[in-house]
């Protein structure tokens, strides 16, 4: 299967560089996979298509801010892109820099410390003078994506986080969330559908693109998630509604092998054993998660789907609009 299938055209104005003024004011576009039908929608049409059958999956990661700007003690500036926090003072970390920084060397990020332990791949294993995630939460930016132009604004710290947001560790937001707001949850809720909540922390894997001509030759990137056993007990004989890759991915991840990292990577042919309902936004050419949705959906379904999205004007990407997927 080669990545070029996965392959769309999409006008650059449709990508959208801020939210919408309210949370849930996204339009919603509906496919049955099962018919191909498809029904544009807005978000705040979504309690009128879940019921008591349903369990909608919500993943609780925080995004925290990553993303550090600093200089090496030669004086040439960096950026450091904190991926995973591996104790109160270290973590592992992207670097970049004009020249790779060698094991041992000292960066300064303001005036702390940060001490090259070593390499973990394409990333660095770091030590910090002060406790990271005070460092992050004085010094940090929102980790925004590569396609949104702006410089992270007060207004990106709220809404590039969802309103459940509780556990942190997310270097990308779990996008598909950031269109629900709390009278929604609570909407929901009165339909008879349930909400449980699983933790994934979205990895810098998310922003990788797929090197490989061939997509069984790419690997994805280790993310760590967790499940509650509450959540595990509330699906139990429901229709799973997943909201989001990444809520999708520990579900299925949970079901293969029931381990607290998940490395899977779901293309067309693999077989979804836990999730029926996807909702999710819509996802960048040749990218992983495309080729998610089309293994759930089908290609052709998706593709028609995104040349609907396009020729309607949807809004693409983290802060674009939303998509509900019925398999």
């Amino acid at each position: 299967m080669l990545v070029s299938e996965f392959d769309y055209e999409l006008p650059q104005e449709l990508i959208a560089q801020h939210p919408v003024p309210q949370r849930s004011e996204s339009r919603l576009l509906r496919l049955d996979a099962r018919t191909g039908a498809l029904q544009d929608l807005t978000f705040t049409d979504l309690p009128q298509l879940v019921s008591e059958e349903d369990v909608l999956v919500l993943n609780d990661t925080r995004v925290i801010k990553a993303r550090l700007a600093g200089r090496k003690a030669s004086g040439g500036r960096i950026e450091l892109f904190v991926e995973r926090l591996l104790g109160p003072r270290a973590a592992l970390a992207l670097i970049r820099a004009s020249h790779p920084p060698a094991t041992g060397s000292e960066l300064l990020i303001e005036d702390v410390s940060v001490k090259i332990l070593g390499r973990e791949g394409e990333l660095y294993k770091v030590g910090f003078s002060e406790d990271v995630d005070r460092v992050l939460e004085r010094l940090g930016a929102v980790p925004l994506p590569p396609y949104i132009r702006h410089t992270p604004l007060a207004q990106d710290a709220e809404r590039y986080q969802t309103v459940y947001a509780k556990a942190p560790g997310a270097v990308a937001a779990p996008t598909a969330g950031l269109h629900f707001d709390q009278a929604m949850l609570k909407e929901i809720e009165r339909k008879g559908a349930r909400l449980a909540t699983l933790t994934l922390h979205v990895g810098f894997g998310t922003f990788q693109p797929v090197r490989a001509e061939e997509v069984e030759g790419h690997r994805m990137h280790s993310e760590r998630y967790s499940i509650p056993a509450s959540t595990l007990q509330a699906i139990e004989g429901k229709r799973v509604l997943a909201v989001g890759t990444t809520s999708l991915r520990a579900l299925e991840s949970h079901a293969l092998n029931k381990a607290g990292e998940t490395d899977l990577f779901i293309y067309p042919g693999f077989q979804f054993r836990v999730v029926k309902r996807l909702l999710t936004n819509f996802h960048l050419p040749k990218s992983t998660l495309l080729m998610l949705v089309c293994a759930f959906a089908g290609r052709e379904s998706i593709f028609r789907a995104y040349a609907h999205a396009i020729a309607a004007r949807y809004r693409f990407f983290s802060y674009g609009d939303a998509m509900l997927i019925e398999r």
